[in-house]
């Protein structure tokens, strides 16, 4: 009798163990995620892809031993709305968000929105971001409340403290920029908490020493479980500020400095992966939220010679630098030309670790084919360019850009700023144009006259997506629209 009873209650332990092993075996197999998110980084501010005058050793491996992405693009060329189209795979307007939160600002990442970290979080996933958070700094949209584990950061812009824009500066301050005076002290935050306040440039220099730190030692802590690493960089968004390890190192002056820290700092998490036998298991993503703030003169970066800069719809705001590197599935040194996205980071993360796609309609397409290497693969041929909350400046199929009609900020025609101070933005109005990027990547050369039947496809593919996403500038609504988070 009591054989009867014990033997199944040991045939059931058995097997409650051999499914837990093999549970923490899957989960063990799951390949980690590693993202790297630099604020204000232009395309010529790497040495794989053409800067000078300071070297980026650890990023050219990087290059060297993944995938250099030539043509990746944000959605939107400003901090918040970048990052939201980057952690939930959509155009930020179809998320109701826009432009780079204040710190006055009463909305956020809208709570039901599912971000990457929430997804692999359903997986099992660890999660953390180190760093600039920018998408709400009231506590409900605040990271442990979109699916991170841990943070360590600051909630928004480095620049948004009234430190960087004092009463000195009150006579060569540009018009654009002396709201921020009246700014509250950036905090810095751990979790919901503010832990100290940075009140001068020189709190600033720690920050990327203190967020590679914190990132090396979570890698460290993570052997056993898969884990998803935000790492979202505060430089070298203005005021710039450098370790003294790397003060005066560069031939390009302060903003080389930092650039070469950032660089130092991607080497120390290749560095952590290597020591604790993750690096075969892991994707490693390294991008920009946009391309450079070029009024800022000799302490901005460099957009590698596209047009414009941060906050256009024009090249120089929207394609950003970008490597990923993953042994055994992305080949070695390769160049990788095709259209990409930010938004297309998300898909290709659900399809590596097994999670499920949103709920709600995503914008990003799967690109894992492009990281293996396919030859024939080409899975995004278009983009939308918008800017503010709904304004369809562009759109793009294949090398073709059509832009519209509308006013933007332009740094041609101005001086830029010296010594960390801006120079103001100079104001234009665009005509109708067509260009072909392959031919002319500078948009210097409108077309349209040429190719008529070219211009009419890209209207035709700006009309779906006005009647998808609206479009202000045509008075149009649009219908699959989400709402922002409020307070």
């Amino acid at each position: 009798m009591i054989q009867k009873i014990i033997l199944p209650l040991l045939v059931l332990l058995i097997s409650a163990t051999v499914s837990c092993q093999s549970h923490k075996m899957g989960n063990a197999n799951k390949p980690n995620v590693v993202l790297i998110f630099i604020d204000d980084l232009g395309v010529g501010d790497i040495g794989s892809f053409g800067a000078t005058e300071y070297r980026t050793p650890n990023l050219d491996r990087m290059a060297s031993e993944g995938m250099r992405f030539t043509n990746f693009n944000v959605p939107q060329a400003v901090c918040s709305a970048s990052r939201a189209a980057l952690l939930t795979g959509c155009y930020p307007n179809r998320i109701g968000m826009k432009g780079a939160l204040s710190p006055r600002a009463m909305l956020g990442l809208n709570p039901d929105e599912e971000t990457i970290a929430e997804l692999l979080k359903e997986q099992g996933y660890g999660t953390a971001i180190v760093g600039k958070w920018h998408l709400g700094h009231h506590k409900k949209f605040m990271p442990l409340q979109h699916g991170f584990d841990e943070y360590l950061g600051i909630p928004y812009s480095n620049d948004m403290t009234p430190f960087f824009y004092n009463e000195s500066r009150k006579t060569v301050m540009p018009e654009q920029f002396k709201h921020k005076m009246s700014y509250p002290e950036l905090p810095l935050v751990k979790g919901n908490n503010k832990i100290r306040e940075l009140t001068t440039v020189s709190d600033q220099k720690g920050l990327t020493t203190l967020y590679t730190e914190t990132a090396v030692d979570y890698i460290n802590s993570r052997k056993e479980i898969p884990f998803f690493l935000y790492l979202a960089h505060s430089m070298p968004h203005v005021p710039l500020a450098v370790s003294e390890k790397f003060a005066g190192k560069s031939e390009q002056g302060l903003y080389g400095d930092v650039v070469m820290e950032i660089d130092w700092s991607v080497g120390q998490i290749l560095e952590a992966l290597d020591k604790n036998g993750l690096t075969e298991n892991t994707l490693v993503i390294f991008t920009s939220d946009n391309g450079p703030w070029l009024n800022f003169g000799e302490h901005a970066g460099s957009t590698g010679g596209l047009r414009e800069g941060k906050g256009t719809s024009f090249e120089g705001g929207n394609r950003v630098p970008a490597i990923m590197k993953w042994p055994r599935t992305i080949p070695e040194g390769r160049i990788n030309n095709k259209l990409s996205t930010t938004m297309d980071i998300l898909p290709t993360i659900v399809a590596i670790t097994g999670a499920n796609l949103p709920v709600e309609r995503i914008d990003g397409i799967n690109i894992l084919p492009l990281l293996q290497g396919e030859e024939r693969a080409n899975p995004r041929r278009s983009m939308y360019y918008y800017y503010n909350e709904n304004d369809l400046e562009a759109v793009r199929r294949d090398n073709w850009k059509l832009v519209f009609p509308h006013g933007h900020r332009s740094y041609e025609g101005v001086l830029p700023g010296k010594n960390g101070l801006p120079g103001a933005y100079n104001q234009k109005e665009t005509t109708l144009s067509l260009f072909n990027l392959r031919r002319d990547p500078g948009e210097r050369y409108n077309v349209k006259e040429l190719y008529p039947e070219i211009l009419l496809e890209l209207q035709e593919l700006a009309e779906r997506a006005r009647e998808d996403l609206g479009d202000d500038l045509n008075n149009r609504k649009g219908k699959n629209r989400r709402k922002h988070g409020e307070l």
